[in-house]
């Protein structure tokens, strides 16, 4: 009776071993569920703002979209494309220190803060759809 105790258990032990999941069996579907997740929480930020720059109203690409936090000093954290792994509610109240901004508009915004805007003339061919000669 012992010896058949034993072999039970020893049967029950392989098989749980055997349908029991780990990290490593899941690892793909764990990866592709967290993207998955980040994507939604950041279209769910975007909409919140409003969908489009404040500044421009550019709406075409939400990954040319960029939160922007009017006041550094209130930041809890960055709302990157990576840093929308917190909870909702977490997010949106960090979503609401900020505005939404095109990626021009964005960059634009930080080069006014730390210096003056300088607008290059289309004669050096930045802004010019003509051939340099």
């Amino acid at each position: 009776m012992v010896e058949q105790d034993a072999v039970e258990h020893s049967l029950y032990y392989i098989l749980n071993m055997v349908t029991k999941r780990t990290y490593a069996d899941r690892r793909e579907y764990n990866i592709k569920a967290v993207a998955k997740r980040r994507r939604k929480i950041r279209l769910m930020a975007i909409n919140l703002l409003g969908g489009k720059c404040s500044r421009c109203g550019y709406n075409r690409c939400s990954a040319a979209l960029d939160f922007h936090h009017t006041d550094e000093d209130q930041k809890s954290f960055g709302l990157s494309e990576r840093g929308m792994t917190r909870s909702w509610e977490k997010t949106k109240k960090e979503v609401y220190k900020c505005i939404l901004l095109c990626a021009n508009c964005h960059r634009e915004i930080h080069v006014e803060q730390s210096q003056p805007l300088t607008v290059m003339s289309s004669e050096n061919g930045v802004n010019s759809r003509k051939p340099k000669p």
